[in-house]
C-alpha cells in the first residue's frame, strides 16, 4: 500500500482513506512487548527482545517437550492468534536465518539443519538486517537476492559496502556467531509441567510446587550439582506470569525443602481462570558431592547442616539482605573492621585479636555522651547516656586508635581524630564501650561517645 514506518500520517493517510490510526505509546509499546518476553518463557528459558517489535527464542533442548518444532511453532502461533496478536514466526539454525524467514519467508516456516543456506536464496537482500544506507543501494546495481550476494567476491562487497553486510550474510549463514541479550540470563536448569485442564485450588498448586521442584531437582541430582536459587512461575491463561522465589543459604537440590518454603508464599497467587503451565528454574549453580545421610540419630552432623533449614526460612521470610553473618575484616577502625557475609559460608581465616575484645553489639553510628573524668587520661568515673546516668565500677583503656589518613584525605587527619577507648561496667553490671575523641590542648576540647554494648 506504500506505507512506511516514519512516513507522516497526511502521506499516510493520502494512501490508505480508511487507515486507522493510533497515538504512538512507546513505553506502553516496550512494556507490552516485555509482557510477551516474559510468557515465552513457556516455551523457552532463553528468550531476547529484538528491536520494537521482535523476540528471539533459544529453543535449544525444549521443542521435544511440546512433540517437535512444528507442533511448538503452531501452538505458539495459534496462542497468540487467539489473544489478537498478529505475529509471523519461523526457526533456524541461526537467530539471522530466524528473522529473515520469520519477515520475509512463509510464516510458520522451519529450516532443516544446515538448510538455512538454500531457504534465504530468494529472500530479498533487506532480510540481511542491512543498514538503511545498503538496503538502498544494493538493489541500484541489480542486487536483489541474497542468492546473487552469494556469488560476489567478499572483499569487494565488504570494500564497497562495509564489514556489516558480510557480517550479517556470516550469521545468517551460520559462519559467524550472534550474542543474544537475553532477558533472563540463559540457563539449562530448566523444566515445565503443562496441564491437560487449568488448575487453580490452593491444593492443587502446592502439590505442583512439589511436583515441578521434584523435576528439577531429579536433574541437579543426576549430575551432581545443587542450586541456591530456585524459581517456580505460573502462567495463568491470560498469559501473565507470576513467580514464586526461594533461596538456600548453601546449594542444595531437596524438593521437599523447597517446596516447604515456596507453599507459603502462594498466597499472592492469583489463578484467575486457572494455571496451565508451571516452570521451574534453578539459579547459582555449582557442583555438590553426595554425602551420607544420619547413620545414628543426628551423630555426626555438623553446626552447618543443623542450621541451614533455620536459616532458609529465615532468608526466605525476611528477605536475604536481612540475615548475615559477621566476619572480621582488615581495619583498625571499629566501624570497618566488621563485614557482612552469608550467614553458612566458608571462613574467611582472619580473627579478632583476643587481646582487643570487641562489643557483641557496636552501633551503626557512635552516640554521644557527657563524662566526667579525674585525668585527662584517666577512664570516666560516671557519664550520662540517653538520659540516664552511669556510674563507673570497673574501666580498662585507654586504646589508641588513630584514622586511617591513607583511605581519605591527608588534610583532614590530626589529633581531633586519634580515639582513646575504654571498656567500662556501671554499677548496675551493665558493660560499655566508649570512647573520647581528640586530645587535651589541642584547641578543642575532646567529645565522649557510646559506641557499643558488651552483652
Amino acid at each position: 500500500m506504500g506505507l512506511r514506518p516514519g512516513q507522516k500520517a497526511a502521506d499516510a493517510m493520502a494512501l490508505a482513506p480508511d487507515l486507522i490510526t493510533a497515538d504512538h505509546d512507546p513505553e506502553a509499546d516496550r512494556a507490552a512487548l516485555e509482557a510477551l518476553c516474559d510468557w515465552c518463557v513457556r516455551f523457552s528459558p532463553a528468550v531476547a527482545i529484538d528491536g520494537d517489535d521482535g523476540l528471539f527464542l533459544d529453543i535449544t533442548g525444549t521443542d521435544h517437550l511440546w512433540g517437535g518444532e512444528a507442533a511448538m511453532l503452531a501452538d505458539l502461533l495459534a496462542r497468540l492468534a487467539r489473544w489478537g496478536v498478529p505475529a509471523r514466526a519461523a526457526i533456524a539454525d541461526t537467530p539471522g536465518a530466524a528473522w529473515a524467514l520469520a519477515r520475509f519467508g512463509e510464516t510458520g516456516e522451519i529450516a532443516p539443519p544446515d538448510g538455512q543456506r538454500a531457504r534465504l536464496a530468494d529472500l530479498p537482500v533487506a532480510a540481511l538486517r542491512l543498514d538503511d544506507t545498503a538496503t538502498a543501494q544494493l538493489p541500484r546495481l541489480g542486487l536483489f537476492r541474497i542468492e546473487q550476494l552469494l556469488g560476489l567476491p567478499r572483499a569487494q562487497l565488504a570494500k564497497r559496502f562495509g564489514m556489516h553486510l558480510t557480517l550479517r550474510l556470516d550469521q545468517a549463514l551460520g559462519a559467524a556467531g550472534e550474542a543474544l541479550v537475553y532477558r533472563r540470563p540463559a540457563s539449562p536448569w530448566f523444566d515445565r509441567l503443562a496441564f491437560a485442564e487449568p488448575i487453580s485450588a490452593p491444593d492443587d498448586l502446592a502439590r505442583v510446587v512439589g511436583d515441578v521442584t521434584a523435576l528439577i531437582c531429579k536433574r541437579l541430582e543426576a549430575e551432581g550439582q545443587g542450586a541456591r536459587r530456585f524459581e517456580v512461575v505460573f502462567h495463568r491463561l491470560d498469559g501473565k506470569a507470576m513467580p514464586v522465589r526461594a533461596g538456600l543459604a548453601r546449594p542444595g537440590r531437596d524438593a521437599a525443602r523447597l517446596t516447604r518454603l515456596m507453599v507459603p508464599k502462594l498466597d499472592v497467587i492469583d489463578p484467575g481462570f486457572g494455571i496451565e503451565v508451571v516452570t521451574v528454574f534453578a539459579g547459582d549453580v555449582e557442583p555438590l558431592s553426595a554425602v551420607q545421610a544420619r547413620l545414628d540419630a543426628e551423630a555426626g552432623t555438623g553446626l552447618d547442616e543443623t542450621l541451614a533449614p533455620l536459616v532458609d526460612r529465615l532468608i526466605n521470610r525476611l528477605g536475604e539482605d536481612r540475615v548475615w553473618r559477621a566476619d572480621p575484616y582488615e581495619s583498625h577502625v571499629p566501624e570497618r573492621s566488621v563485614i557482612r557475609r552469608a550467614p553458612l559460608a566458608a571462613p574467611s581465616g582472619q580473627t579478632w585479636d583476643p587481646e582487643r575484645p570487641r562489643p557483641v553489639r557496636l552501633f551503626k553510628r557512635p552516640e554521644a555522651i557527657t563524662a566526667m573524668a579525674k585525668l585527662p587520661d584517666d577512664p570516666p568515673v560516671q557519664f550520662q547516656w540517653r538520659g540516664r546516668a552511669h556510674r563507673v565500677r570497673r574501666a580498662e583503656g585507654p586504646e589508641r586508635i588513630g584514622q586511617e589518613w591513607w583511605r581519605g584525605d591527608f588534610d583532614d587527619t590530626g589529633p581531633g581524630r586519634i580515639r582513646d577507648y575504654y571498656r567500662v561496667e556501671d554499677e548496675a553490671g551493665g558493660r560499655f564501650w566508649i570512647f573520647r575523641q581528640g586530645l587535651f590542648g589541642t584547641g578543642e576540647d575532646p567529645k565522649w561517645w557510646l559506641h557499643g554494648l558488651f552483652g
